[in-house]
């Protein structure tokens, strides 16, 4: 299967599919992939996309220009707050307007990253910072170059957190670590980070490609019905203290995929010590 290049609408964001791995990258390397309203756009339609088309198996997000993702453009904001109101303009968005517009972009994104019934890679060749980290961690699965860090940095400028990064970031690390990570915006560099649970792998810079191709390719050769449960079952495990409610879901979920022709395909090969081929049926 040959690598194609998908339209994104914008180059702050490009995309490319190959062997059912979507790769999405950010790129604005000159603010370190920071959020633009084209990136954020551009992200949530192509995920839209992925998750409804059975060709796309697994998606790889990373970042162009050795950094990952900023997060929010801090500098574009301070340009804006410099500039004078204009006289008149009653077409400025209400308050009621914006959080509805971050709302909508949140779950368009991270929110859909967490919730994507197929496996997910965040690929980490630099710095994640703020919103960006909230991306990062979103993902079901991460891998760092060595020389590469994560930070909140929201207290550095003055906000509260955006992207879902609260939540995830206590589910993973628990609530006293994420309050020092958000209150202090300390750097949490590749070692430390694989430490605390935050990437699952660190690699010397020069082999973060392959080494997230060889993770992609994995995952996409991957059983994609019991991927689907399995993720909702570990989604629900986070967010639920209940462990009856979760092992009734599990045995749910786990007769459907018994009745699925990948599991049945699967059995024989491993009967047969040979390596199943799984079709998403």
């Amino acid at each position: 299967m040959t690598s194609q290049t998908i339209e994104t609408g914008t180059d702050h964001l490009l995309a490319r599919c190959d062997a059912g791995v979507l790769t999405l990258t950010l790129n604005r390397p000159e603010v370190r992939n920071a959020f633009s309203s084209e990136m954020i756009d551009a992200l949530a339609g192509q995920l839209y996309a992925a998750e409804r088309d059975p060709k796309t198996r697994c998606i790889v997000v990373t970042g162009s220009g050795g950094a990952f993702c900023a997060g929010g453009d801090v500098k574009g904001m301070a340009n804006r707050a410099d500039e004078p109101e204009q006289e008149g303009a009653d077409t400025a968005p209400t308050l009621d307007d914006m959080v509805h517009r971050q709302r909508l972009e949140q779950r368009g994104t991270s929110g859909r990253l967490f919730g994507m019934p197929k496996p997910t890679l965040a690929s980490l060749p630099g710095p994640a910072a703020g919103a960006g980290l909230a991306i990062a961690l979103s993902c079901d699965l991460r891998i760092m170059a060595n020389d590469a860090f994560m930070t909140t940095a929201f207290a550095k400028v003055g906000l509260s957190g955006d992207y879902g990064g609260t939540y995830m970031l206590t589910q993973m690390v628990g609530p006293s670590k994420a309050r020092e990570l958000y209150f202090l915006s300390d750097r949490v560099g590749a070692d430390q980070a694989l430490g605390l649970g935050l990437t699952n792998w660190v690699c010397e810079p020069e082999a973060l490609e392959a080494k997230t191709r060889e993770i992609a390719m994995r995952l996409a050769s991957g059983p994609p019905v019991a991927y689907r449960y399995m993720k909702e079952n570990l989604n629900r495990a986070v967010g639920s203290s209940d462990l009856g409610e979760c092992m009734d879901l599990e045995a749910s979920f786990l007769m459907r995929c018994r009745d699925t022709q990948d599991h049945r395909n699967a059995a024989k090969a491993f009967a047969q010590r040979q390596t199943p081929v799984f079709d998403g049926r």
